[in-house]
């Protein structure tokens, strides 16, 4: 009989910790729905599209051929998604922007550019800038990429 009276009222105790009650005070009732308020914090920030700044670094007026090299592509592809991916995706925005499309912003030298020398792309040009501020100051790390792998992987953004 004990333990029948033990599950019972143990059955009542956890039957009765889900539900909330308001209490009304004499004079004073709550109403949830008008105290409580939903923060909504606005980062978007007007990014230009500038296909003449060619960003600050060792490439200035790159212009890639009508046709995309596959074996150049599969070999971006590869360092793309060893350094990348944590922060880029293709289609859709995380950490930083995606990338697919990149070209149609930006020139091939700003975005090889920002590959090879995002520091001082940070720090001094005006597009790195914003996207800085509109991604929450999220800082693009320096892969220590060499020539080959950021023309490398310039190429593979082409085919996104």
């Amino acid at each position: 009989m004990k333990k029948i009276i033990g599950i019972l009222s143990l059955s009542l105790l956890l039957a009765s910790c889900g539900e909330k009650k308001e209490e009304k005070k004499a004079g004073f009732e709550m109403n949830r729905a008008k105290t409580e308020k939903k923060a909504t914090v606005e980062t978007k920030v007007d990014v230009p599209v500038d296909m003449d700044n060619q960003g600050v670094g060792p490439y200035k007026n790159i212009e890639f051929p009508t046709t995309i090299d596959a074996d150049l592509a599969a070999k971006g592809e590869i360092k793309y998604n060893a350094v990348c991916t944590a922060c880029h995706m293709p289609e859709k925005r995380m950490i930083g922007p995606a990338l697919a499309g990149v070209y149609e912003r930006r020139s091939a030298a700003w975005v090889m550019n920002m590959l090879k020398n995002p520091d001082e792309m940070l720090k001094e040009d005006p597009i790195a800038k914003a996207l800085l501020k509109e991604y929450n100051n999220a800082i693009m790390l320096n892969n220590n990429l060499t020539d080959d792998e950021t023309r490398a992987v310039a190429e593979y953004l082409r085919t996104l």
